[in-house]
């Protein structure tokens, strides 16, 4: 059974720094593309980076770029997105995907709240 559980989402201060995890299992990760998404109400789901298994990153904005970083740990079979500078418009909730051949993503995470106050 495959399974992505992200955590570390929260409610945070704008300007804040955070860092969100995906831990994966039943699916061999090191040969999976994984990818950060996220969705404010009413919104589409938006494309945050994607991590190759050597390492690549692309992002989707050069301002996601210049405040989010995306990680992976192929050992712990985990993948991290850290926030920084966070904004009011940063209010989602945050989803992790993995694909062996992206776009599409085979398989997504139920997702994990950031929720950002003045």
């Amino acid at each position: 059974q495959v399974r992505l559980v992200e955590s570390g989402g929260g409610s945070v201060q704008a300007g804040a720094s955070l860092t969100l995890s995906c831990v994966t299992s039943g699916i061999t990760f090191s040969r999976n593309d994984m990818g950060w998404f996220r969705q404010s109400p009413g919104q589409e789901r938006e494309f945050i980076a994607q991590i190759t298994p050597s390492g690549e990153t692309s992002y989707g904005s050069d301002s996601m770029k210049g405040r989010f970083a995306i990680s992976r740990d192929n050992a712990e079979k985990t993948v991290f997105l850290q926030l920084t500078s966070i904004k009011l418009e940063d209010t989602a909730v945050y989803y992790c995907a993995a694909a062996r051949n992206p776009p599409p993503w085979d398989y997504w995470g139920q997702g994990t709240q950031v929720s950002v106050s003045s």
